[in-house]
């Protein structure tokens, strides 16, 4: 996606429909200013205000992603590159998310794993100065429950952070299809 076309198409549309930056603003229940931004190509709109967008401006979707009005010939050529280009950009945000959460998650209990691991490794120490089979090997076994359980809690937090901000934009797109 060309942010500049699309910024333009917005702008152009908003005009022919006699709209202010500040109507439009409205409607959508954003600022002006992001308006703004969006027709000076700054940045796009939340993927949650497309479908509304187009009906303020009397677009179709692809047309707003293509940055232009379609004629009948090019659409369903427009209708496929966006369609993949969507996927594209769909699955490599999943992907980011992840990692986006898995890093703050490891960063967040950084010092409590360090701490746990320690607190392991000294014990198992221990256990082999005093030569106490024991010990060492209940340490070595807490510490690899304690490894799991730990990747586990990574996972769960991963997994409800990026299924949450799914939810999130389901629910926005609700809201805004609800204001219209």
């Amino acid at each position: 996606m060309e942010q500049e076309k699309i910024g333009k198409f917005i702008s152009t549309r908003r005009k022919e429909k006699k709209l202010t930056q500040k109507e439009l603003a409205t409607y959508l229940g954003v600022s002006d200013k992001s308006v703004s931004k969006w027709e000076r190509g700054i940045c796009l709109p939340d993927v949650s205000l497309f479908k509304p967008l187009c009906e303020v401006l009397g677009i179709t979707l692809n047309e707003f992603f293509v940055g232009e009005k379609l004629k009948e010939e090019n659409y369903k050529e427009k209708a496929d590159e966006n369609l993949l280009q969507a996927l594209e950009n769909s699955t490599f945000a999943i992907k980011e998310k992840i990692v986006y959460f898995k890093n703050k998650w490891e960063k967040e209990h950084f010092f409590e794993l360090i701490i746990t691991m320690l607190i392991i490794v000294f014990f198992i120490i221990y256990g082999f100065i005093k030569n106490n089979k024991v010990i060492t090997i209940l340490f070595i076994i807490i510490g690899f429950v304690s490894g799991m359980i730990e990747h586990n809690r990574k996972l769960v937090y991963i997994e409800k952070n990026v299924s949450q901000n799914k939810n999130l934009e389901t629910e926005s797109k609700h809201e805004n299809n609800k204001r219209i």
